[in-house]
This record gives structure tokens, sequence and C-alpha cells, in this order.
């Protein structure tokens, strides 16, 4: 199921699926592309959506680029796919581990989180990072190339800085979602409806739900969303 909100009422769209999808990313209000099971990967111009060859039957996770000829997807069982404008391509990843999450500042600055692994890619190969983590990651997220930020099971989140990593946990939640608008703005959202913000510290707050959250965007730091099991979607512009 596609949900589309125009600044006052969210619409169900159609796509024509039966497959469950997991991800989604645009450039702009005319090119957006959506992913999920069993290598499902659609593609909407502004009028309508429409079902593009990925070459996987993979079960895709997320997508996200930086250009509207630069966009990566990724998935089960190490699948990492390109889009250069035209179509959809395998890349080897080296791992035949699941792929969660993918995050691009640039087309020489895409990170991929999977397992208890993290990939970078600088424009010309795929590299594991410098770090390792014995808890599995779900999402990755930077302010620009010298500030990464990493969450995933047990609260695990990892911080990226340029040179270094650092690591900590903020909770006993799993998180699943992280967002933000700047280094001293950071959202990050989980299991049993946890909502987290950081300010240059962690704090939690409360999200009226129970219900474990996957995802969180915003366009500012007083517009900011999450969504997650049921349908459950929450919008405010909460301090913390």
């Amino acid at each position: 199921m596609i949900l589309h909100y125009d600044g006052t009422f969210w619409t169900k769209i159609s796509t024509r699926t039966t497959q469950y999808l997991t991800g989604v990313w645009g450039s702009s209000a005319s090119d957006v592309w959506a992913v999920g099971w069993n290598g499902t990967i659609l593609h909407y111009n502004g009028t309508s959506w429409s079902s593009v060859s990925s070459g996987t039957t993979q079960n895709l996770n997320s997508v996200s680029g930086a250009s509207a000829s630069d966009v990566w997807a990724v998935g089960d069982g190490g699948t990492l796919l390109h889009y250069n404008g035209i179509s959809w391509s395998s890349v080897t990843s080296g791992t035949t581990a699941p792929l969660h999450a993918v995050w691009g500042n640039s087309a020489t600055d895409v990170w991929v989180v999977g397992s208890t692994i993290i990939f970078h890619y600088d424009g010309a190969s795929w590299s594991a990072g410098t770090t390792r983590t014995t808890q599995s990651v779900y999402d990755v997220w930077g302010t620009d190339a010298s500030d990464i930020w990493v969450v995933g099971d047990a609260g695990t989140f990892l911080r990226y800085t340029g040179a270094n990593w650092s690591s900590g946990s903020i909770t006993t939640e799993y998180l699943r979602g992280v967002w933000g608008t700047s280094a001293s703005d950071i959202w990050a959202v989980g299991d049993a409806g946890t909502i987290l913000h950081f300010n240059g510290k962690w704090s939690s707050l409360s999200s009226g739900t129970t219900q474990a959250l996957r995802g969180v965007w915003g366009t500012s730091s007083t517009n900011v969303w999450a969504v997650g099991d049921l349908g459950t979607i929450l919008h405010g512009s909460p301090a913390g």
C-alpha cells in the first residue's frame, strides 16, 4: 500500500501490486521509487505507478539516491542494485547477509547497513566500514560525508565523524529508523513506540503508541513524521 499526503489529507494510491512494500524515495514529485518483496520495484512519474524490472527475486528493503539518475536499492541475500537513469543493474556487495538500508549524500558518498556490517561507496568501489558491531543495524542517515548515524538492535547507535566511529546504547528497544536536520537535531524510532531525540544528548519522548515504529522523516525540525506497524502514522514537532 502507498499513501500520499497533499498537505491536508492522506490518500491511498493504487499501485497494482500485491507485494509488501518496504521502502520509498524520490528525487521530485514526478520521480518516486518504491521497493518491496520478491524484487518488486515501482516507479511513479507524477501521474501513475508502473512496475520496473529489478532482475532479482530477493526481498528489497530500502531505496535511496543522490539524483534521478543515481539511485540505489538493497535487500536480502546481500542484494545491491543501482539505477543509472535508464535501467537497474546488480552490483556485487561481497556478502550474502541481508542489507537493511541505504543512504547517499552524493554520487561519491553512499552508505549501506545490514546484519552487523556497514559498507561505504566512494564513487569507485565499495568497502567495509572500519567499525564492527555485534548488533544488527537497520538504518543509516547522515548530515554530510563526515557525520553519519546508524541505529539497530538493543538501542544501538553508531556515529561516524569523518575519521572515527563511536558507539553506544540509548535504550533497550530495537531502533529501526534514523533521520535529522543537523548534527544537533537527530531523531530515532523503534519498537514499542520508541521515539528518541538528540540535541547534543539523547532524550526519550512520548509517542502515544506501543506499535513498532519503522521509519522517520521530515522537512524541518518542526515537521517530523514517523510510521510503523498497523498503519501507524505520527506527526509533530515535539521539543527534545
